[in-house]
Parts: C-alpha cells; sequence; structure tokens
C-alpha cells in the first residue's frame, strides 16, 4: 500500500483497530501509528526493521519528523 493511498495505519486497517496519529517512515514509506494509539505500530516497525529509524508526521498541517534511534525531533528549518 503507497502512502498516498493510505486510510490510515496500515497495522491498525488489517487487524480492524484503531489509532490516534500517523506516522510515515522517511525510509520505506509505511504509515503506522503514533505512540498514543493503542498499538504503536510507528515505533514497532522502527525498532523491527534495521536502519528505518525517521519518520514523520502524516497529519494534515504537520511538518516535523522522529528519529527513534536517538528520540529526536527534527523540525523543518
Amino acid at each position: 500500500m503507497s502512502p498516498s493511498s493510505t486510510e490510515g495505519c496500515e497495522d491498525c486497517l488489517r487487524i480492524g483497530s484503531t489509532w490516534v496519529h500517523l506516522r510515515e517512515c522517511l525510509i520505506c514509506g509505511h504509515v503506522g501509528c503514533c505512540d498514543s494509539s493503542p498499538n504503536r505500530h510507528a515505533s514497532a516497525h522502527a525498532h523491527a526493521e534495521s536502519g528505518h529509524d525517521l519518520a514523520r508526521s502524516f497529519e494534515p498541517g504537520e511538518e516535523w519528523a522522529w528519529c527513534y534511534a536517538d528520540e529526536l525531533l527534527l523540525m523543518p528549518a
């Protein structure tokens, strides 16, 4: 599923769960739910996939990213 056609957390949609906010992996485009969501799929993806440490907010109007490896918030210049 490509990010442009994603209607929510790819993993939550697959299991029939809900999410709070969405994050997109900047390496492969996987869209997962945030750490405030019950399943924390974005974090799980980052920790399960080597080198997939960077994710951006997939929420409209939000322009920031998060590095899971360094626990660092990245803001646009």
